[in-house]
């Protein structure tokens, strides 16, 4: 089993990462250098056609790509701690505040650093209004999550789960390109505070 991945900051590597680690399982790891394009080259998009980072190569040659489908295989091996949660419904609720954080965050993060970073300049033909626009949306979601966080220390009920990981990871990595909560978000930087000290 391999686990190609990319240096930290890349929010998606780094959220397979940091589940592998809370789980105490020692993946093997290959790291590919994104700015260089390595996962671009053809040896890599023949095992994952979406050149993306990370994906698990089995060692029978099967290929896993995307976190939640990764760290959900890894959850299946490696049941405790059951950062999924343990029965139908505690799964379901960490499913439901992942897909939050991903669709309400996470996307407005991404356009944020497609269209408004230096270093994607040079990849992309950036749209400088939508990364306002995600900067807009990305502070909007940073004071919904903070009202969610009031009076409750993680995501999904009162147990740390990937939802939190997930969070986490785009959290920081929006601070790398500038993208911040607002500072009234007391709640939100409490569990912030939690969550690294679980994590990382």
């Amino acid at each position: 089993m391999m686990l190609w991945t990319a240096a930290e900051p890349a929010p998606n590597p780094r959220r397979v990462n940091i589940f592998a680690r809370a789980k105490g399982i020692d993946l093997p790891m290959t790291e590919l250098d994104m700015f260089k394009g390595e996962h671009k080259g053809p040896a890599y998009l023949a095992k994952n056609p979406r050149g993306q980072v990370p994906f698990l190569e089995l060692d029978d040659g099967r290929v896993i790509a995307e976190t939640i489908a990764i760290c959900r295989y890894l959850d299946e091996l490696h049941p405790e701690p059951p950062l999924f949660g343990s029965t139908a419904f505690e799964r379901a609720e960490t499913d439901m505040w992942t897909r939050r954080v991903e669709t309400q965050l996470g996307t407005a993060v991404g356009q944020a650093w497609v269209h408004g970073h230096p270093f994607t300049a040079k990849m992309f033909t950036q749209v400088p209004a939508i990364a306002e626009a995600a900067r807009g949306t990305a502070t909007a979601a940073f004071r919904w999550f903070d009202k969610q966080l009031a009076g409750r220390e993680w995501l999904a009920g009162d147990r740390a789960t990937m939802a939190d990981i997930a969070l986490l990871t785009i959290v920081d990595f929006a601070d790398w390109i500038e993208v911040r909560a607002p500072a009234e978000c007391a709640d939100f930087a409490a569990w912030h505070g939690r969550a690294k000290a679980r994590f990382v």
